[in-house]
């Protein structure tokens, strides 16, 4: 019998795209149950939000103001309390927040954890990429022990709402809290634009945008079409923009329905962070860049003449 716990994902009482998709990866292994455990001081709209999406059965909040930020020390020992009523699999998104907390998890089990879960085979074989994405491993877990994973997100749409809100149930965790960690202060960058991991534009620029200044050029277009904006390790390196705009294996794995490459090669570990992406662009001057293996469409050309006219064309 498979009864799955799913961790909520969730930033100033908003609930991240990212849990949907942890559903979707649930559903596939045809779970009996499959339940969202909620942590926050103030967890009702979280888990109001949680109850609507297709699949859900029953979703869990534990309201405690020692979770009023996300901490994994603090989040780790309350999962593994609610997780010994008789779960199977405890599931959490392979984003900041997933990889930061599940290994804790795993190591207060005693347990190893399967990372990055691309694919499900069955309910204890999966396939996740390894070597920067170069290659793709079948692992099999033990089916006589807890399995704790985290779900590579790229590789899943979110579920989408159902018919009706699951029933959401309070719980008493019986939990030993850290008192030795404790919450300073959130620094984060503040963007009018779309969330790079969850927007379904993504507009991409590398070395070749040539400078900070430049750069204008790229956020001008993501904002013409809606769109997210990211960048190669690259323009990164370069001081061109900051680190959390990067994309690839050492940054943010991500799947938009459309992402533009502007100015970049396409070095592999920052294919690895497109590979699920549904339709390439690929801008750059030189006709033999990797980029353009991958690409659907391809433009060979200086892009501060391309982009301009793109523009025009789009009104």
């Amino acid at each position: 019998m498979a009864k799955i716990l799913i961790v909520a994902e969730h930033l100033n009482g908003k609930l991240n795209s990212s849990t949907a998709r942890c559903v979707t990866c649930a559903r596939e292994l045809k779970a009996d149950a499959i339940e969202v455990l909620v942590l926050a001081d103030a967890p009702d709209a979280i888990a109001a939000d949680a109850a609507k999406i297709d699949g859900v059965s029953k979703v869990l909040t534990a309201a405690n103001a020692a979770n009023a930020h996300p901490l994994a020390a603090v989040y780790a020992p309350q999962i593994v309390a609610a997780a010994k009523d008789g779960y199977s699999h405890v599931l959490a998104p392979s984003t900041t927040f997933g990889k930061d907390v599940m290994p804790r998890v795993a190591a207060l089990l005693g347990v190893a954890q399967v990372s990055d879960i691309a694919k499900v085979v069955d309910a204890y074989t999966f396939q996740r990429p390894i070597y920067a994405g170069n290659a793709i491993v079948t692992v099999q877990a033990p089916q006589d022990q807890l399995l704790i994973a985290t779900v590579r997100t790229a590789s899943y749409a979110a579920t989408g709402n159902g018919a009706a809100a699951a029933p959401v149930q309070a719980l008493s965790l019986s939990a030993e809290l850290p008192v030795h960690t404790r919450f300073i202060e959130l620094a984060q960058g503040k963007s009018d634009r779309p969330d790079l991991q969850s927007a379904s534009r993504v507009v991409s620029g590398g070395r070749g945008v040539g400078s900070a200044e430049n750069f204008a050029i790229i956020f001008k277009l993501a904002e013409k079409l809606g769109a997210g904006v990211g960048a190669s390790r690259a323009a990164v390196d370069a001081g061109y923009v900051p680190s959390d705009m990067q994309v690839g294996q050492t940054g943010k794995i991500i799947a938009p329905e459309l992402y533009m490459a502007i100015g970049i090669s396409g070095a592999i570990q920052h294919l690895t962070g497109i590979k699920d992406a549904g339709t390439i662009v690929a801008i750059n001057k030189d006709g033999e860049a990797p980029i353009f293996e991958v690409a659907d469409i391809g433009l060979v050309g200086d892009l501060f003449k391309i982009i301009p006219e793109l523009e025009t064309a789009l009104g």
